[in-house]
C-alpha cells in the first residue's frame, strides 16, 4: 500500500535541493555561540528560540531587499576558517537529515573577508565543511552528495574574480557559479565578462532571476549571459496570459520551455519577498501543469523556517500533490544538477527510483 503524504513520510522521501544559501540556513543556537566567540554583540537575541523568531518575522517583510538585511548577523558570524567549516557542516548534516540525498550549496566567498582571509582560504574552509558534513551522514546512514556555488554579490565588482575560483575549485568541491543580491538596478549584464569566461571554460553557472525583478532580468540572464538555470524564476509567468483555450505562452515563456531551462523555485521565500502572494497562489501550480522545468528549493532554511520537507508538504496541501508530482519535482532538480551525467544517472536510478517506489507502494 502508499504511504500517506505526511511530514513523517515526506521526510522519508529522497530529495534534491539546487538552491540553498549558507548564510541562509544557520541554526540558530550556532549563531549565538559563533557570535559570542567573536564577541559580536548586535544579535537581537541570545536565546535559539526567541533569535530563530526574530529571523522569520524579520524576514516577512515583503520585499526582497529587506528580506536581505537579515543577513547581517549571519554573516558577521562566518568570518573564521572554523567558523565556516562549522556552518557548512551543519547545513549538510541538517540536509540529510531531511532526506536531501543531493545539494548544492551556494555562498558568496567575497562576504567573508572581513577579519583577513582571503577567498581562496573562505573556499577551502567551507568545502572542507561540506567534506565533513557528508562523512558525518554517511555514517549516520543518511548519505548526501553536496557541492558548492561561488556566488557574486550581484552589486559588488569581485564577479570576474569569484569565476575565477570557481573554476580553479570545480574538482574540488565547488560545482558552479552564481550571482545573487538585490536585481532591481543591478542587471545580470553587469556581470558578462564573468559569464563570458565561464562558457569558455566550459562551466556551470545559474543567476538569481525574475524574483524581485521581472521579465528583462529573466530574458538578460537567458539571452546575454547563457544561464543554465534561474534562481527563482517566479516572474516567467508575467509572459503566460489566459486564453480562450488555456494558458497562452508569449516568446521568453515558450523559450524557457522548449529549451528546459530549469526554475529554482523557491515557495515559502518567494511568498516572504513578494514574488508570490500565497503558497496557493504561487506560480509553481501552473508552471508544473504547463510542464516547464520546475524544482522545489528551500532558498533560506533559516529566515523562512522551513526545509525541503516542509516545502513539499506545503505544495502538497496547496495543490494536492501526491507521490509522482514531488518524484516528478526531484527528479527534474536531478537533471538540472551542476553534475557529470552519469554522476546524476546513479543518483535518480539507485537512490531517487527506488525510494518514491517504496512509499509510493510500488516496491
Amino acid at each position: 500500500m502508499a504511504s500517506e503524504l505526511t511530514p513523517d513520510t515526506i521526510r522519508r522521501a529522497p530529495k534534491v535541493v539546487l538552491h540553498d544559501h549558507l548564510d541562509g540556513g544557520l541554526r540558530p543556537q550556532t549563531i549565538i555561540e559563533l557570535a559570542a566567540e567573536a564577541g559580536y554583540r548586535d544579535l537581537p537575541s541570545t536565546d535559539a528560540e526567541k533569535l530563530g523568531r526574530w529571523f522569520r518575522e524579520a524576514a516577512d517583510s515583503g520585499t526582497l531587499e529587506r528580506y536581505l538585511e537579515t543577513f547581517a548577523h549571519t554573516v558577521a558570524v562566518m568570518q573564521t576558517p572554523q567558523a565556516l567549516a562549522r556552518v557548512a557542516r551543519e547545513a549538510v548534516e541538517d540536509l540529510a537529515a531531511d532526506g536531501v540525498v543531493y545539494a548544492e550549496i551556494r555562498w558568496a566567498p567575497e562576504q567573508h573577508v572581513e577579519q583577513g582571509l582571503s577567498l581562496v582560504q573562505v573556499i577551502e574552509a567551507t568545502t572542507e565543511g561540506f567534506r565533513q558534513g557528508e562523512a558525518i551522514a554517511a555514517d549516520r546512514g543518511t548519505p548526501i552528495r553536496v557541492g558548492g556555488l561561488a556566488t557574486a554579490m550581484r552589486h559588488a565588482a569581485r564577479s570576474y574574480e569569484i569565476a575565477e575560483l570557481a573554476v580553479q575549485f570545480r574538482d574540488r568541491g565547488v560545482f558552479g557559479f552564481d550571482i545573487a543580491g538585490a536585481e532591481a538596478g543591478f542587471p545580470p549584464s553587469r556581470h558578462l565578462d564573468a559569464f563570458e569566461y565561464l562558457r569558455r571554460e566550459n562551466a556551470h553557472f545559474t543567476i538569481h532571476a525574475g524574483e524581485g525583478f521581472g521579465l528583462p532580468s529573466i530574458w538578460e540572464a537567458i539571452q546575454w549571459c547563457g544561464a543554465d538555470r534561474l534562481g527563482h524564476g517566479v516572474r516567467i509567468v508575467d509572459d503566460i496570459v489566459d486564453g480562450v483555450a488555456g494558458p497562452v505562452l508569449g516568446r521568453l515563456a515558450q523559450y524557457v520551455r522548449d529549451k528546459r531551462i530549469p526554475l529554482e523555485m523557491c515557495p515559502s521565500s518567494n511568498v516572504q519577498t513578494g514574488a508570490a502572494a500565497s503558497i496557493a497562489d504561487h506560480p509553481i501550480g501552473l508552471l508544473r501543469r504547463l510542464h516547464f522545468r520546475v524544482t522545489v528549493n528551500t532558498d533560506n532554511r533559516l529566515m523562512s523556517g522551513t526545509s525541503m520537507t516542509r516545502e513539499m508538504a506545503l505544495l502538497t496541501d496547496a495543490f494536492g500533490y501526491g507521490w509522482s508530482d514531488l518524484q516528478w519535482f526531484t527528479i527534474n532538480a536531478m537533471k538540472s544538477a551542476f553534475l557529470p551525467f552519469d554522476q546524476r544517472l546513479e543518483i535518480i536510478n539507485t537512490a531517487i527510483k527506488p525510494g518514491y517506489a517504496q512509499l509510493a507502494g510500488a516496491a
